[in-house]
């Protein structure tokens, strides 16, 4: 499927309910030209093939010069709030899909020059290297019948921060301030918890589960996560006795927080010791032939370290998954998660592995639907597209779902 119009309905059908569907998403929008422009954008991003970036788009359209004009102020400089687009496409959509968990990723973005706000040469998971490209954190749900992005937020590195010459040609607000990926992913959880639709545990690769804020504050907010970790974190094992310890006679300081009975070792070593009835062969994911799919797991409890004020911080039990291939030397990945003492062991591997669908996601957002076409230079602007995208994404979602259902508005 290349577009919506790909689907055996008569275009002018898909058109109508691509209109629908826009005008119910883009009512909060306050002006009329907004509304008008947000549909004829997202007709863009899902009636045609080639580059989606917006001079080709208009042009396939056949829409006047002054449109052009009307367009780019509208992406570039116009205030409306892209999380208004997003926020009700989550709400659209989102009960539809069947949620099983939210993903955190991030994409890379390759472009030339080094005026696009937050582009540098830098390391990108998307191209496996260092190229000079913007990077986008986002967060995903994905569901038994469907993915949907539930937020976006540009990596801007601490260079573009401290340059307030390339902010201001960039028009990056003043409020923003640098943050690491794993505080972006944050603020795109926190923000959208607040939203009616399905909540689910959060997942993300090692990139971020390998971050003890992330997970502190994640569990702290009461949300579950299995979060990839590196082979290197190191953790208190099960056998570990947590105690507080006696003062320093009468006149110390009294102690508060549990101290453990032994030294931390990292994932690897644990998962290296335990013995052969520790582990486990469980289905943990389903082909779309619907075949499952087993691999060897064990899970355990542990207590992860902090690298900051671990002295301060009262121990958490946590569960460390590790899965092991049948004749593969080490194990091929390691999860902590959150979830209740109690949690049934496969869904724990099934969570484990499901991140794995984001990449069909950023597949179709890009190869498809123009994420990465923006050629704007704009912060706002480069937000603005990726709700607009995350629109025809949705529009698409729905259709394949059920293609003759009508989009009011």
């Amino acid at each position: 499927m290349e577009t919506a119009l790909a689907f055996e309905t008569p275009a002018v059908e898909v058109r109508e309910r691509l209109a629908g569907f826009v005008e119910e998403v883009a009512a909060r929008l306050p002006l009329r030209r907004q509304r008008e422009n947000a549909l004829l954008y997202v007709r863009g991003l899902v009636e045609h093939g080639g580059r989606k970036s917006l001079q080709p788009t208009l042009f396939r359209l056949e829409e006047t010069p002054a449109r052009y004009e009307s367009m780019q102020q509208f992406l570039a400089d116009s205030p409306w709030d892209p999380e208004l687009l997003v926020r009700a496409c989550a709400a659209r959509v989102a009960p539809e899909i069947d949620v099983l968990a939210w993903v955190v990723d991030d994409t890379g973005i390759v472009k030339d020059g080094k005026h696009s706000p937050g582009v540098k040469r830098q390391y990108s998971g998307t191209l496996g290297k260092i190229g000079n490209c913007q990077i986008a954190v986002s967060l995903h749900a994905v569901g038994e019948r469907g993915t949907l992005p539930l937020g976006w937020a540009l990596y801007l590195p601490e260079e573009w921060c401290s340059d307030g010459e390339r902010r201001r040609k960039a028009k990056v607000p003043e409020r923003v301030v640098f943050e690491t990926k794993p505080q972006l992913a944050r603020t795109l959880v926190e923000r959208t918890a607040g939203w009616e639709i399905p909540q689910a545990p959060i997942l993300a690769d090692c990139a971020y589960g390998d971050d003890s804020a992330l997970r502190t504050k994640l569990d702290a907010l009461e949300r579950e996560y299995v979060l990839a970790v590196s082979a290197q974190i190191s953790v208190y094992g099960p056998e570990t006795v947590f105690a507080v310890p006696e003062r320093n006679g009468e006149v110390g300081r009294r102690r508060s927080v549990a101290r453990p009975d032994r030294k931390p070792e990292s994932v690897r070593a644990l998962a290296e010791r335990l013995p052969r009835r520790a582990w486990t062969r469980l289905p943990c994911r389903t082909t779309p032939a619907g075949e499952d799919v087993s691999s060897r797991f064990a899970f355990v409890r542990v207590v992860a370290t902090h690298p900051v004020r671990t002295d301060c911080l009262p121990p958490r039990w946590e569960w460390l998954i590790i899965e092991w291939p049948d004749g593969a030397d080490a194990p091929s990945d390691y999860w902590l998660s959150n979830l209740s003492e109690d949690e049934p062991r496969e869904r724990l591997a099934r969570l484990a592995r499901l991140r794995w669908t984001i990449e069909l996601d950023y597949r179709q957002l890009k190869g498809e639907l123009g994420l990465d076409h923006h050629e704007g230079r704009s912060y706002l602007g480069f937000h603005h597209h990726c709700a607009l995208v995350t629109c025809a994404h949705a529009f698409l979602t729905l259709e394949r779902l059920d293609p003759k259902a009508p989009r009011p508005a």
